[in-house]
């Protein structure tokens, strides 16, 4: 990537600031999701290394995960391979107070499955064929569904993968397939492009976020969600602490020392 392109990518404490305000809304959004029982449902599809996973992680951790869960299933098993195929996404399924985040979902099978040959190329008409029907199954059943896909460049991507190849802690994140997927970068762009005109329905449509600026789209993409669910912001009642009661009163650090404690090396 040229140093131009490096130099505008958005610095470290101006993304901070607005993450942090975009956080706070976020914790608005909870408690109304939560009152309001609400049931939401957000998808997280795009190329490997777009960000995915970094964005999820900004918009979940400063919220409860008992609200904002999130879903990222591994290869199905044998048995789930028999099953109806959106049946093991199914189970996910937010109940009320709930918004589920799916990092990859149902659209695998009209990405890696059809490029990497993992499913027939009938089972793959037949996804993009029903999968509309499907959602308009799900929104109509009161889901608010969400889906967003992040889109890095060419040459972003190369540099995140070579990153990757050279950082112990994020090897992990490179495995055969990834680097499949950078070898077929055109086949993934026509199964991408299939997908969008089959799928990009009015009750459920697309939303593309550029992810070559990590920081943007992460700003991007809550920004998005925010404005996307209806909610408004409910007043809590002020919290106060009571006085401890010293009914009980002992000397409570005393068994602590019969205890193993951690070493303190640090």
């Amino acid at each position: 990537m040229a140093k131009d392109d490096q130099d505008s990518k958005m610095k470290r404490k101006a993304y901070e600031k607005e993450l942090r305000k975009l956080q706070v809304e976020l914790c608005h959004l909870q408690q109304w999701v939560v009152e309001r029982r609400q049931r939401v449902i957000v998808i997280f599809e795009g190329r490997d290394a777009a960000g995915k996973g970094g964005t999820i992680k900004a918009l979940t951790e400063k919220v409860s995960p008992r609200v904002f869960r999130v879903v990222a299933l591994p290869a199905p098993s044998d048995r789930e391979k028999t099953q109806m195929f959106i049946q093991r996404y199914m189970q996910h399924f937010p109940a009320a107070g709930e918004i589920v985040i799916f990092d990859r979902s149902w659209y695998n099978r009209a990405g890696v499955e059809y490029v990497m040959e993992f499913c027939t190329p009938d089972e793959h008409k037949r996804f993009l064929s029903l999968c509309p029907e499907v959602e308009k199954y799900i929104v109509d059943g009161g889901i608010n569904l969400i889906k967003l896909w992040l889109e890095v460049g060419m040459d972003e991507q190369e540099r995140r993968f070579e990153a990757r190849i050279d950082d112990p802690l994020r090897q992990w994140k490179l495995s055969p397939m990834d680097t499949e997927s950078y070898r077929r970068w055109y086949d993934y762009s026509r199964a991408r492009d299939l997908m969008f005109e089959a799928t990009n329905s009015k009750h459920a449509p697309w939303h593309v976020v550029r992810s070559d600026d990590k920081r943007r789209a992460r700003l991007n993409c809550i920004s998005h969600l925010l404005k996307t669910i209806p909610y408004k912001r409910i007043s809590r009642e002020q919290i106060k602490l009571p006085k401890r009661s010293t009914k009980a009163r002992y000397d409570d650090n005393a068994s602590l020392h019969k205890m193993n404690f951690v070493p303190e090396r640090y």
